[in-house]
């Protein structure tokens, strides 16, 4: 009797230790493979694959010379993401953010795929989210938002197991759509509402909540990775708090010149999540005389990181909620000027598009207007082709930034004088 109890504890010994070691791998299995930690001073930290991870990127959108927006780079046979993936990986970039896929699923496989095997830079991969619809994006109706709805549930099912997917970003600026300024919208409800300011956080609550419904379906499909809310400035992010909740980190975009302000602290006050600067930058010519400018881009551009790597979670300073950041953009885009015209997308436009006065340098443009659309590239496009591809000139705001991933001492910039 004694003989077979010893038995059978060491059977049940054994058989403990087979589950306890089933468990812990498929605990293991089950653990994201990119999350973001609160931290016990409330900072936030991406984590990828068990260590942290600052967002290093670029937004990625190869558009060679005399094409525009429409072009399918993806099926370029001369793959320029490998060309461009060999500069990145020597300047530090560790991530590129692609606003929306291409239709060929293999084709976006193989492009996340190269880049990530070939160089270790992962993908933030994105969905417009109906907003270039027309004549818009009808976010009150309920056909528009299943077929939104599925439309990046299919891209989530395609690409979730793909190794170097980062995250996904849902929409850009979309809450601009909102507030009528860009790509307006409304709904039988809304227009029943005589007050203009009620108007705009009814469209809000029903923008921000179409976020919500496709980031919790999001999460069920696919849990390894987080899920952002692509947003103009912090415009709306009051509303997003109450009808957004279900979001990993906002994914702002952001033109504010060499300093990002009070961004930091007032997302903490706002819309407590982390925060990645999924588009920022500057363009490099300079309206005002009349002639590209790499310095100016390079200051500009240098005093950006440094305000994000004073926000990160091992920053000195700042609020800690930052990941990091996608810089717009790789390279310039020939055709953004003139959109209609397509010789005009064979020619660099020097016209500028519109006005903003935090990029101080060139302000005194005639009628003000200094934001140079076709300029916003670290990396310019020679009209002369190497390997089937427009030349890529590296500008100085690619080595800026290279040196500053690799010694980010964080200090004010001098000051860049205003002509």
């Amino acid at each position: 009797m004694l003989i077979k109890t010893a038995g059978y504890g060491r059977l049940l010994l054994v058989a403990c230790s087979f589950l306890f070691f089933f468990l812990g791998c498929a605990a293991q299995a089950a653990k994201p493979e990119v999350y973001i930690q609160t931290l016990k001073n409330k900072h936030y930290r991406m984590m990828v694959a068990g260590k942290p991870y600052i967002v290093k990127g670029v937004c990625y959108n190869p558009i060679p010379i005399g094409a525009n927006h429409e072009y399918n780079w993806w099926a370029d046979p001369n793959k320029p993401w490998i060309t461009d993936g060999k500069l990145m990986k020597e300047m530090g970039v560790n991530t590129i953010r692609l606003y929306q896929v291409g239709e060929d699923p293999q084709a976006v496989k193989q492009v996340i795929g190269d880049l990530y095997k070939l160089y270790g830079i992962r993908t933030i991969l994105g969905d417009w989210l109906g907003f270039w619809e027309y004549p818009c994006p009808f976010y009150g109706d309920k056909d528009f938002r299943e077929k939104v709805t599925q439309q990046v549930l299919s891209m989530v099912r395609l690409y979730k197991d793909e190794p170097g997917v980062l995250g996904w970003i849902l929409g850009n600026e979309n809450n601009y759509s909102c507030l009528g300024q860009v790509n307006p919208w409304s709904s039988p409800e809304v227009d029943k509402e005589p007050d203009p300011q009620k108007q705009k956080l009814m469209r809000f609550e029903i923008y921000y909540s179409l976020v919500n419904q496709i980031s919790k379906e999001v999460h069920k499909i696919d849990f390894r990775h987080p899920v952002g809310l692509g947003n103009g400035e912090l415009i709306g992010l009051d509303s997003a708090a109450k009808f957004c909740p279900d979001v990993d980190f906002v994914a702002c975009i952001i033109y504010r010149g060499k300093t990002f302000g009070n961004l930091f602290h007032s997302l903490r006050v706002t819309f407590d999540k982390p925060l990645l600067m999924a588009e920022f930058g500057a363009d490099c010519y300079d309206a005002y005389l009349a002639k590209e400018d790499q310095n100016m881009q390079a200051f500009f551009l240098q005093s950006q990181w440094g305000q994000i790597y004073e926000n990160l979670y091992n920053g000195k300073e700042g609020e800690g909620n930052c990941i990091g950041g996608t810089v717009f953009e790789w390279t310039d885009e020939w055709w953004k000027h003139d959109q209609d015209n397509p010789e005009s997308w064979k020619a660099h436009d020097t016209e500028s598009s519109w006005s903003n006065g935090s990029y101080y340098s060139d302000i005194r443009a005639p009628g003000n207007k200094n934001m140079n659309e076709e300029w916003f590239g670290i990396v310019a496009l020679g009209p002369d082709l190497e390997n089937g591809l427009n030349k890529r000139i590296l500008r100085k705001a690619y080595y800026v930034i290279r040196e500053f991933w690799k010694n980010p001492v964080i200090k004010k910039p001098k000051k860049n004088k205003a002509r």
